[in-house]
C-alpha cells in the first residue's frame, strides 16, 4: 500500500512508519519543516496548504498529528493551540483526501484519523464504548471537533475510522515521566487512585492500526487494552515491574497546583473504556494485561 503518516516523529508515529515499512509498504511522511529525505513531503496545516500530487496515489492515511496534551501547563493560549493543530491537520488532510477521490473514485482510500478516549469526559466507573455519548470537558470538546473535522473525507466516500487511543505504554510518553520517579521509590498513585486509566501497549497500538488499514471497520474505534485498571492498581502494577515501593500518593490538589487544569481531567479524571469495536474486528491483542504491557514497555525502554 501507499501511506501518508502525518505526526510521525511522534511516540506512535514513529514506530509505526517503522512497522509499515518493515511490512513493505510505501510509506511518505508529511512534515513541517524541509524535507531530508526522499519519503518526507512538506505541508502547512496551520494554512491549510497541502500540495494534493502528495495524496494521488495514496491508499491510506494515518493523521496522528496535534501537539502533545500534557506538553506545556494550560494557558488559554496552549489550549487554543491543542485545539487548532488538531482540527487545522484533520481539516487539511481530509480535504487534500477528498481532493483525490474526486480525482480518482475508482481507488478504494481510508483515514485513520487520531482521537483519544478523552471524548468520553470524566467516566468515573461506567463502563464506556464506542457507543458512548461525548463528555462536556474541554478534552471531550477537542475530541469532538478532531472527529468532525474529517467530514470531507468521508463526504467523499473515504473510509475513515477515528482512532480514541488512550494511555499508550511504550518507550517514551508518559511512561518517560512515571518511570524515573517510580525507579527513585519516590511513585504512588495520582489523587484518590480510582479514577480509571485506559492503557494500551505500543505494540498493541501499531498492530491495531495496522489491522485498521484492511478491516471493513468506520467510525470510533478505541484503542486501548481489554481490561482497563484505575491508576491505584496500574501504580501498583508498575511498582511491581519496577521493584519498587508505592507508598507516596500524590495528593489531587498538588497535582493541580503544578499542573493547573491538565490535572484534573488529564490525570484525575479517567475513563473505562473497552475496545469493543477492535475485538468485533477479531483483533488479537499481545498484551491482554497491565502488567504484561508494562513490563514489555520497561524492557523496550
Amino acid at each position: 500500500m501507499h501511506i501518508a503518516v502525518t505526526g510521525s516523529s511522534g511516540l506512535v508515529g514513529t514506530a509505526l512508519v517503522a512497522a509499515l515499512q518493515a511490512d513493505g509498504h510505501d510509506v511518505r511522511r508529511l512534515v513541517r519543516r524541509t524535507p531530508r529525505t526522499a519519503d518526507e513531503h512538506r505541508w502547512d496545516p496551520q494554512h491549510h496548504e497541502l500540495d494534493p500530487g502528495v495524496l494521488a496515489d495514496v491508499d491510506a492515511v494515518v493523521n496522528l498529528a496535534g501537539v502533545g496534551i500534557g506538553d506545556k501547563r494550560w494557558t488559554d493560549q496552549y489550549k487554543q493551540e491543542v485545539v487548532a493543530s488538531r482540527v487545522d491537520s484533520t481539516t487539511t488532510i481530509s480535504s487534500a483526501l477528498a481532493q483525490a477521490a474526486a480525482a480518482d473514485p475508482d481507488r478504494p482510500r481510508v483515514l485513520l484519523s487520531a482521537s483519544a478516549v478523552g471524548y468520553y469526559g470524566d467516566g468515573g466507573d461506567r463502563v464506556l464504548d464506542e457507543t458512548s455519548p461525548a463528555g462536556e470537558d474541554f478534552l471531550a470538546d477537542v475530541c469532538v471537533q478532531w472527529e468532525a473535522a474529517t467530514g470531507p473525507a468521508e463526504a467523499a466516500g473515504v473510509r475513515v475510522a477515528h482512532l480514541r487511543t488512550g494511555l499508550v505504554l511504550g518507550r517514551g510518553g508518559m511512561m518517560a515521566k512515571l518511570r524515573p520517579l517510580f525507579t527513585l521509590g519516590v511513585g504512588g498513585k495520582l489523587g484518590s487512585g480510582q479514577q480509571y486509566w485506559p492503557w494500551i501497549s505500543l505494540r498493541d497500538e501499531v498492530d491495531a492500526i495496522r489491522f485498521l488499514l484492511s478491516a471493513d471497520v468506520s467510525g470510533p474505534v478505541d484503542l486501548t487494552g481489554p481490561e482497563p485498571v484505575t491508576n491505584a492498581v496500574f501504580t501498583e502494577a508498575l511498582g511491581r515491574v519496577l521493584h519498587r515501593p508505592t507508598l507516596l500518593p500524590v495528593p489531587g490538589f498538588a497535582l493541580s497546583l503544578v499542573l493547573g487544569e491538565f490535572a484534573q481531567l488529564g490525570v484525575l479524571a479517567g475513563q473505562r473504556a473497552l475496545p469493543r469495536v477492535l475485538m468485533d474486528a477479531g483483533f488479537t491483542f499481545t498484551h491482554g494485561d497491565v502488567e504484561s504491557a508494562l513490563r514489555w514497555a520497561v524492557d523496550a525502554g
